[in-house]
């Protein structure tokens, strides 16, 4: 018996189910199943899953060469935080703990992880991994093999839908996965990585507009969607964004093909949202009214300019970290930098196949996503002249509040990825010998120049032996907290590092994670900050001691009461002998050096009786 499937403007593609003769036994049922696919698997599938497993493998190779002691260098203080998220994640699941909030940081208020970056979809089925052989080595197994699926997706949906050539399938995804704004988030953020739902989401949608196994779809559809919002939400949000986009731009271009689409996603949709809200309800719920749940985020304007679009990313083969800097708040916010020539081969492939409603309904996403991305003010470039962007209507919406716009540049990924793919395939059947050499030549040299070089290591702080060798339990009284000075902030987290490095064996005030600031809950980057986390955090980042008086002295001893302060200990390192004085001067005494760091015994809200110092005896 016969099968047929259409795909999007393609040709039918005809399967035949294998019969049975007389005297043979039927198939088994897994049989069955791995027939067809066996027989779909090409060997040059196979070369492509290889080719980018190696390239996602060589892009981290100096952070592979040595898991132990090396940190990628660009991603600031983000790489301790996500392997924070990574080792909570074990803890909480080892434990039997809630798995959504946590109280080991942020002391006495707490972190909810569902409002964070925690990708318990990621995180807790590699939980083992973590446990046996720590946070790091997740750390490093989500950003490489997160990168690599997101290429193998996106090819396995380019080749099922847009493309009949699989090398132009390949090229394609390769756009995709590897454009720059995917390098550059790929510095440190797991969840703007590993994207290998999304084109499995998109998939599902043009199943449902397909209209042939709507219950089947719809159930998928709906497992997918609720297991994106437990590795990435905003990540989905900006998805769902570009796929509107894209609806409404290939509705205009086809609408009678899209009226039948309609219907059947009037049938699957509802499916998808009864499968996936049971599953993803409690969790939202506990995220958005659970404690340490916030409201927006202000982050002020973090917008593209229009010619970021057109220069070339720090990590690109032709681009110059310096000029990249200039147009992006962080090397991991680097949310355009396609590059001129990959621009310029875009529009040329517009215009050459302008008839297709495929090509429309890309060329607006990539156009859509762009302006979108460039804020709610857009300065025309060389001329002084600002006008209104489309996301002024967008940012008081609810949820886009905390989305950081210039992500929204990452949508152009995809569909430029889809645009080359589509010309590499009209190339490959094409009889002009001449064409098809230049064309390929074009091709080659829009995307040699953004071509991603591997990722800087530097090394990395050790753990001093006062918290690796546990001597700071002589310190802590059960319930009371470490105070490592600086508390972990944005600007730095290397404390995050000593809790995730030690299985979370202490308890810490402060933090580097979303939380609510301020009487309106407001989001920030840090718990409610205190004053002397204000004031320590101060002399951190300036180098200077302030003026200690009576005031700062009582509100020191005030938030370390409310920390339940065991133990306050700086480590070596940036700025330090201006923090050691600020400290001398609170506490009113020299810190002591123990294990490689200074510590003042304080026992704040201890259980056991203390002398007038605090100290503890038998204690160096």
């Amino acid at each position: 018996m016969a099968t047929v499937e259409r795909q999007p403007d393609q040709t039918a593609v005809v399967t035949a189910e294998p019969a049975t003769t007389a005297g043979q036994r039927p198939p088994g049922r897994l049989r069955r199943i791995a027939g067809p696919i066996t027989r779909a698997v090409r060997p040059f599938d196979i070369a492509v899953v290889t080719f980018f497993l190696i390239a996602a493998q060589l892009l981290y190779v100096n952070l592979w060469r040595d898991l132990a002691h090396q940190y990628l260098t660009d991603s600031g203080p983000d790489q301790n935080q996500a392997e924070w998220f990574i080792a909570i994640t074990a803890e909480n699941l080892a434990h039997l703990h809630n798995p959504f909030f946590t109280t080991v940081q942020g002391f006495p208020d707490g972190v909810n992880l569902m409002a964070n970056t925690v990708m318990l979809g990621l995180t807790a089925p590699l939980t083992p991994i973590t446990l046996a052989f720590g946070p790091t080595v997740t750390y490093a197994l989500l950003l490489t093999y997160g990168l690599a699926a997101t290429g193998i997706a996106w090819y396995w949906v380019l080749r099922r839908w847009a493309v009949r050539s699989r090398p132009a399938a390949a090229v394609g995804a390769a756009v995709a996965a590897f454009a720059p704004p995917m390098i550059s988030h790929s510095n440190a953020h797991p969840n703007f990585t590993a994207l290998f739902l999304i084109p499995l989401i998109a998939d599902r949608v043009f199943c449902l507009c397909r209209g042939d196994r709507v219950v089947r779809d719809g159930v998928l559809l709906g497992l997918f969607t609720a297991y994106q919002i437990f590795i990435g939400e905003e990540v989905l949000l900006l998805a769902a964004v570009g796929m509107l986009l894209f609806a409404i731009a290939y509705a205009l271009a086809d609408r009678g093909r899209v009226r039948d689409a309609v219907k059947s996603l009037r049938k699957g949709l509802p499916i998808a949202l009864a499968v996936s809200l049971p599953l993803v309800a409690g969790p939202l719920y506990f995220q958005f009214f659970g404690p340490g749940s916030y409201t927006d985020v202000p982050h002020g304007p973090v917008v593209n300019s229009p010619l970021s679009f057109l220069e070339f990313s720090g990590r690109a083969l032709a681009g110059d970290q310096g000029i990249a800097d200039q147009f992006a708040v962080n090397r991991m916010e680097q949310n355009a930098f396609y590059g001129w020539p990959l621009v310029a081969l875009a529009l040329a492939i517009a215009v050459r196949l302008w008839r297709r409603p495929l090509v429309k309904a890309l060329v607006c996403t990539a156009i859509g996503g762009a302006v979108l991305s460039m804020g709610s003010r857009i300065e025309i470039p060389g001329t002084g002249v600002v006008v209104s962007g489309p996301w002024r209507l967008m940012a008081d919406l609810p949820l886009f509040g905390s989305v950081i716009e210039s992500r929204f540049g990452m949508v152009c990924a995809p569909a430029l990825g889809v645009l080359v793919a589509l010309a590499v395939d009209r190339l490959a059947v094409t009889s002009d010998l001449r064409l098809k050499m230049w064309g390929l030549a074009a091709v080659a040299a829009a995307l040699l120049p953004i071509v991603p070089t591997p990722y800087p290591t530097s090394v990395r702080p050790s753990v001093p032996d006062f918290i690796a060798h546990g001597t700071w339990r002589q310190y802590v009284d059960e319930g009371q907290t470490l105070v490592p000075v600086p508390l972990a902030h944005a600007y730095t987290s290397e404390s995050q590092h000593w809790q995730s490095a030690t299985r979370m064996a202490f308890t810490m005030p402060g933090g580097y994670f979303m939380a609510p600031n301020g009487p309106e809950h407001t989001g920030g980057y840090n718990p409610d900050p205190r004053p002397t986390y204000l004031l320590l955090g101060a002399v951190y980042t300036s180098g200077r001691v302030p003026e200690i008086g009576p005031q700062q002295k009582a509100e020191a001893e005030e938030d370390l009461t409310y920390w339940k302060a065991g133990v306050v200990v700086l480590a070596p390192g940036f700025n330090a002998p201006p923090l050691y004085e600020t400290l001398k001067q609170l506490l009113g005494r020299d810190g002591t050096q123990v294990g490689g760091v200074w510590v003042w015994d304080v026992h704040y809200g201890a259980s056991a009786a203390r002398t007038p110092e605090g100290e503890r005896t038998g204690t160096a």
